[in-house]
């Protein structure tokens, strides 16, 4: 599918430990109200079957809104919960056998740390790349090496598709993210966890682009 880079603006990747499963549905509907664009469910320790109900909660929670939900990792889960599409790594399942069971109209995200990543990405397979990881995060322990700012512009000068960057992004990162050629940027501690996720979320949102007002 073509996919509206606006959509990829303000992406939020869901933690298990921060916002766990009674606060989850809370936490990403209250993030949409402040401005996310996007949603990743990832929860790597949990069973397909969980990630499935977890999918289809937020899935129904997020009706009528236009933000699209996929699901990190788990194709399986994509395809029983009926969701937007999946997020992959390169070391998960291929990009050819996730647009195959997926279909040309749901999403596929591929993650990319390296040029010969992004050089590989097939566009025709591949409807946006997440890029990075950019900076030291305690959310995702098995992180590859950093890639800093200027290695985030060199991969994004690469891409054929639309961009998101990730790892370790806060609001202060915003604008420094797109000066090095992405489309948006994803965040998983500067909502999630945050006790006003909306607020956070709108913070977010206005290191983008002042427009979106934060009530007192």
């Amino acid at each position: 599918m073509v996919l509206n880079p606006q959509t990829l603006r303000v992406y939020l990747v869901t933690d298990p430990a921060l916002c766990p499963g009674p606060t989850l549905i809370e936490t990403v509907t209250a993030a949409v109200r402040g401005g996310v664009t996007f949603v990743q469910l990832r929860d790597k320790t949990a069973s397909t079957r969980d990630r499935i109900a977890a999918a289809r909660a937020l899935k129904a929670a997020l009706t009528g809104t236009d933000v699209p939900l996929v699901i990190n990792d788990d194709l399986d889960a994509a395809v029983a919960a009926g969701v937007d599409g999946v997020h992959i790594g390169q070391e998960d399942v291929s990009l050819v056998t996730a647009r195959k069971r997926l279909g040309p109209t749901r999403i596929v995200g591929l993650s990319c740390g390296m040029p010969e990543h992004v050089a590989a990405a097939d566009s025709k397979l591949a409807d946006y790349l997440g890029l990075g990881t950019v900076f030291p995060t305690s959310n995702k322990s098995d992180h590859k090496p950093t890639i800093g700012i200027d290695g985030l512009a060199r991969l994004a000068r690469l891409a054929r598709v639309p961009t998101v960057a990730i790892g370790g992004l806060k609001p202060d990162h915003a604008m420094d993210v797109l000066r090095a050629g992405c489309d948006g940027i994803a965040v998983v501690s500067a909502i999630c966890g945050q006790p006003d996720p909306e607020r956070a979320a709108r913070k977010l949102c206005n290191a983008i682009s002042p427009k979106i007002e934060d009530p007192v």
